[in-house]
């Protein structure tokens, strides 16, 4: 499960980006065709936070939709999986969204 090693590391770089206070909430971007499972993250997350500045954060993931680009006729459209071919029957086709894994904001408590 490598969604433990990615919870991991979304605390590691919010802990460091954090500068020593505490954190609200994180806000993750999760590509529906990158791989990764967003509620084994879930799962993990609150684990993994305990004893960091993310302690008691929530965790806010919105999850991208797939979508690609043809290179056969030019269209885009929506791709639930990689093997997704275009309406056309092409599936000469460049992903355009969908395989991101980002750590988009970290909301942190005002200071005292």
């Amino acid at each position: 499960m490598h969604e433990l090693g990615i919870a991991r590391n979304v605390v590691a770089i919010a802990s460091d980006a954090a500068g020593g206070r505490r954190i609200r909430r994180v806000t993750l971007e999760i590509g529906q065709l990158s791989g990764v499972m967003a509620d084994a993250i879930r799962f993990c997350f609150d684990t993994v936070a305990q004893g960091t500045p993310l302690e008691e954060a929530a965790l806010d993931i919105r999850e991208i939709e797939g979508r690609a680009r043809c290179g056969a006729c030019g269209s885009t459209f929506a791709t639930p999986t990689l093997m997704t071919a275009c309406d056309c029957g092409s599936r000469q086709c460049e992903r355009i969204a969908g395989t991101e894994l980002n750590v988009k904001s970290i909301e942190l408590e005002e200071a005292a």
